[in-house]
């Protein structure tokens, strides 16, 4: 009998997830498998209250948990599976009071967890790389989810900020080596406007815009930003959490990568092209780029 078979009626789980945005959007279509297979489930999510927006109005989630051990415990789950890993999640596992405490097997460290998950490899059944949406996934399979094919990341969002054909270009990401130059992505951003699509540089508080001041810039909430990314036609991006946000609503999407791998960190089922520059950004044309958004649906309609 698996763990999710001796889960009584109703009961609570709890889930670890502190970080990041990428991660967090890849956790939800774990989430929606778990609560397809056991839709009387409680489930709480522990997250850490800059990204806690991913989850918010989640159906399959019934409570988004503070990211210490306090909350997790005061939620008496029965079950706490840990997506995170690191030291303070660990901690907040050993501390959870579940029956059950689970996590992966290769996590650096597995005293807190009397349920050990093997790799994702092993659970699936392939000898690949397993994108982080079936990563996952696999622990739930392991803990008694029927396995099956990993859907879309879920986000839901409110009504977007604007209307009308609009592209979202995100300039920035964690390192500088995984960012295309500025210049080039104004350049895009000129095209789009030919196409008769409005370009809307999307950035966090703190990242530096003065390179695309004479275009849109969206600053928001992380949940305004969903509700932006929910309506657009397409996205450009560097290898980041809007680019897996993206993807989660469908958006037709051409994202940059150079030392990530796009195997484990790709667009997830959705219309996409990815361009892969081991070289360097600094390698990669306007013109390469703007073949990929014409190899994309969106831009053959837009067009017409």
């Amino acid at each position: 009998m698996t763990i999710l078979e001796q889960l009584p009626q109703g009961a609570k789980v709890a889930v670890i997830r502190l970080r990041s945005l990428g991660d967090c959007v890849l956790t939800t279509p774990a989430l929606a498998l778990l609560k397809h297979a056991r839709p009387d489930l409680r489930v709480g999510v522990c997250v850490e209250q800059r990204f806690a927006a991913v989850f918010e109005g989640n159906p399959g989630i019934d409570s988004i948990l503070a990211p210490n051990w306090h909350a997790v415990r005061t939620w008496s789950p029965i079950l706490c599976v840990n997506l995170h890993g690191g030291t303070r999640s660990q901690w907040m596992t050993a501390l959870s009071g579940a029956r059950w405490r689970a996590g992966f097997a290769h996590h650096s460290t597995t005293l807190a967890y009397n349920l050990r998950i093997p790799r994702a490899q092993r659970i699936l059944g392939v000898n690949r790389t397993v994108h982080t949406a079936e990563h996952m996934a696999s622990a739930f399979f392991a803990l008694g989810v029927p396995p099956k094919d990993v859907p879309r990341a879920e986000l839901f969002a409110s009504e977007p900020p604007m209307t009308g054909r609009y592209a979202v270009l995100h300039p920035f990401a964690s390192a500088p080596q995984k960012q295309w130059p500025a210049e080039r992505f104004c350049e895009v951003a000129r095209y789009l406007k030919l196409w008769n699509i409005h370009p809307v540089f999307v950035g966090g508080p703190q990242d530096d815009a003065a390179a695309y001041r004479d275009h849109e810039i969206f600053r928001g909430t992380l949940s305004q930003a969903k509700a932006l990314l929910s309506r657009a036609v397409a996205f450009i991006g560097n290898d980041s959490g809007p680019a897996h946000m993206a993807a989660a609503f469908g958006v037709p999407s051409v994202v940059l990568f150079s030392t990530s791998n796009p195997a484990i960190w790709g667009p997830w089922r959705t219309d996409s092209e990815i361009v892969v520059a081991p070289e360097g950004m600094q390698k990669v044309t306007v013109s390469r780029v703007i073949a990929a958004l014409e190899r994309l649906r969106t831009f053959e309609e837009a067009h017409a």
